[in-house]
């Protein structure tokens, strides 16, 4: 069973529909959009799966754990967790505060660390799990006006290294996908320009899927990752690949 953070956003959504499709039971976790989580859990149910819509804020630690122990009880074992919830939004650096710097800090890194947290707990217990974290590729490639995000996201991609090496002991593997430009409806009319350039930066001349993102979390939870831990797996088209000079 996988508990997906923040599975009623477009990535979320696609990891949890892979995660469904590989026979896995889902719990989708929300915080405000509870309408879309339902949608699809219901969408999931339709095709033959087995999944459960599950609230909490996880800006709140103790919340965080609360949504792990529910999440493990509805079936009675946790084997993966995604910690995929976060927010983006943009901000020059000069004109932040440190209450904008702690609105992203708190649901993008202190919240991963609270559920990766709670899950081990129940993942000994079971002996052992995945834990994947969502970075990005901001978090080695830095972006105007993106400082919380990208600070936040290095501390992710550490985050799960320093976890795996921990727990690993105990038979938990943490490792992290950072994903590239993900399309969502509305992107290409908003920022036409940055659309372009990215298809042009490309190899593969594509934007990103949220089911990419979900095939790659599939992969590191599966027993064909059994020795993949501590790692960041970068699917990004190739545009990483390219030079920057």
């Amino acid at each position: 069973m996988v508990l997906v953070t923040g599975a009623s956003g477009g990535i979320g959504r696609g990891i949890a529909l892979r995660f469904a499709a590989a026979g896995a039971a889902v719990v989708a976790h929300f915080h405000t959009r509870a309408d879309a989580a339902r949608a699809l859990v219901a969408e999931i149910h339709e095709g033959g799966g087995s999944a459960l819509a599950l609230g909490a804020d996880l800006a709140v630690e103790a919340e965080c754990h609360r949504l792990v122990r529910e999440a493990a009880g509805w079936r009675g074992r946790l084997t993966a967790l995604v910690n995929n919830a976060g927010v983006q939004p943009t901000q020059e650096l000069a004109a932040m505060s440190l209450a904008d710097w702690r609105a992203v800090a708190d649901p993008d890194v202190h919240s991963v660390f609270a559920c990766t947290q709670a899950a081990a707990v129940v993942m000994r217990e079971g002996g052992g799990g995945s834990v994947t974290h969502i970075a990005s590729i901001e978090a080695a490639h830095p972006a105007p006006n993106h400082a919380h995000y990208c600070a936040a996201k290095a501390a992710v991609v550490m985050h799960a290294r320093s976890a795996a090496l921990e727990y690993g002991a105990y038979g938990i593997r943490v490792n992290s996908v950072s994903p590239g430009l993900i399309a969502r409806p509305g992107l290409e009319e908003a920022w036409p320009e940055g659309v372009r350039r990215w298809r042009a930066a490309s190899p593969t001349g594509r934007l990103g899927r949220p089911e990419d993102i979900g095939d790659a979390c599939v992969f590191l939870a599966s027993p064909m990752a059994s020795w993949i831990t501590g790692q960041d797996l970068v699917v990004d088209g190739g545009v990483s690949a390219r030079p920057t000079w």
